[in-house]
């Protein structure tokens, strides 16, 4: 998958209908890599995002490029700093919200992460704003850090408490198999 990756980022073709990124791609994906000050390298960045960005175009075809690289930098970036996974994040959030940042459930969680209006009291200010993207992820990963912390690094417990369906797992094996069957990257 790697090599794909990286014959894909050489612009060598993969198939007689593979096409290479054009400039705007190009220039937005410069950015992306500009801003992510979280990745060992920028080869690694350009390899992540050019990656990630394809698999979230199947996932999520109706976000726009330009929006794609931001999120994924903003995923990286916060769960990065909260020692997380960043494809286990972007699978929570394939779960919660099947990447509708205006997602809102009949219990009133917001955006991406689906994060509960109480906890802007809790970690933020009143003027927060749950749909940004930004503030929605940064919320979102300090929540499921905390959780990690409480239950030892157990992926399962911490998924389950962040959903609130704790001790029961049905939520956190949907995490876990859209982290299997969507987002592993070696």
């Amino acid at each position: 998958m790697l090599f794909i990756v990286f014959l894909f980022i050489l612009g060598l073709p993969l198939t007689a209908e593979q096409q290479e990124p054009d400039e705007q791609f190009k220039q937005q994906l410069r950015e992306a890599i500009a801003d992510a000050d979280q990745f060992v390298d920028k080869y690694a960045a350009q390899v992540w995002l050019t990656d990630m960005s394809s698999r979230l175009f199947d996932r999520a075809p109706h976000i726009p490029e330009s929006e794609r690289l931001k999120l994924l930098a903003l995923v990286h970036k916060e769960a990065t700093r909260h020692k997380l996974n960043p494809q286990m994040v972007l699978s929570l959030i394939q779960v919660e919200s099947n990447f509708d940042r205006y997602a809102l459930s009949k219990v009133g969680a917001r955006g991406l992460m689906q994060i509960m209006p109480f906890w802007i009291e809790v970690i933020g200010n009143k003027d927060d704003n749950l749909f940004d993207l930004a503030t929605n992820i940064r919320y979102g990963c300090a929540i499921l850090a905390i959780y990690m912390k409480r239950e030892k690094k157990q992926v399962i417990l911490a998924l389950a408490r962040y959903h609130g369906s704790y001790p029961k797992d049905y939520y956190s094996q949907r995490v876990i198999k859209a982290w299997q069957s969507n987002w592993l990257y070696f």
